[in-house]
């Protein structure tokens, strides 16, 4: 393969991959919809949505391994072959979280209406969703500055995601008449920060393929060097 056809076949697959991507933002954003609105018809959409998702998903990876197989590709277009391999990955997880998310509104729709449960989910999905946004906007820009904003977001959904689990678990332990209407936004909740997951290794990926460095498990690392610098304090006084 000449170099001006394995380009054109890198260019190629990113298309897809943005196809791929454009797919699971819209199945999240729907999913999102329907819980607002409680539309199942939506929902339906998201079910129909994720047979496609799972389809490219394969198409897309047998496409970046036969480039693999085929050329020898330089350091760069390697790492981005890779991260395209992983990014595809989290884009269908991102689906699996969409329809995860149809199914519990489809449950919450069966059951009795309840007061407003102590959870913001509108503004957990957002947040989630945004995330989804940009760190697939530093991937079309090859921004790794947007990449590591992107990084920077996923405390706040797990901060929302642990309050979310200890006041609707002390819902389900007070009033076990809604206990499962409670369960269900948990549910979601935890399907949310799933999808906030997947965007932060989206993130770290384009910071992968752009400069070559892992900042995976950068949370770790960063409780870690700020231990380090606490105790270097200590030792100081």
């Amino acid at each position: 393969m000449t170099r001006i056809r394995f380009q054109q076949s890198l260019d190629q697959l990113k298309e897809n991959l943005l196809v791929m991507a454009g797919l699971a933002e819209q199945a999240i954003q729907r999913a999102i919809e329907a819980y607002r609105v409680r539309d199942l018809s939506i929902c339906d959409l998201v079910s129909r949505s994720e047979i496609a998702i799972n389809r490219l998903e394969r198409d897309i990876d047998q496409e970046a391994l036969d480039l693999l197989a085929m050329e020898q590709p330089t350091a760069i277009d390697l790492r981005f072959i890779l991260s395209v391999i992983k990014i595809n990955a989290d884009l269908e997880r991102v689906g699996d979280s969409a329809k995860s998310i149809s199914e519990r509104v489809r449950n919450i729709e069966q059951m009795a209406a309840v007061p407003d449960l102590p959870v913001d989910i509108p503004r957990m999905a957002a947040l989630s969703a945004e995330m989804v946004r940009k760190s697939l906007q530093s991937f079309i820009d090859a921004d790794p500055e947007l990449a590591r904003a992107v990084l920077m977001m996923d405390d706040a959904v797990d901060t929302m995601n642990r309050a979310a689990y200890k006041a609707l678990t002390k819902v389900m332990e007070e009033q076990s008449q809604i206990a499962p209407q409670a369960l269900n936004a948990l549910m979601i909740c935890r399907a949310l920060e799933r999808v906030a997951d997947h965007a932060t290794n989206i993130a770290e990926d384009v910071i992968f393929w752009i400069q070559g460095a892992d900042v995976r498990h950068h949370k770790s690392v960063m409780a870690q060097k700020k231990s380090a610098e606490s105790a270097g304090q200590i030792s100081q006084t």
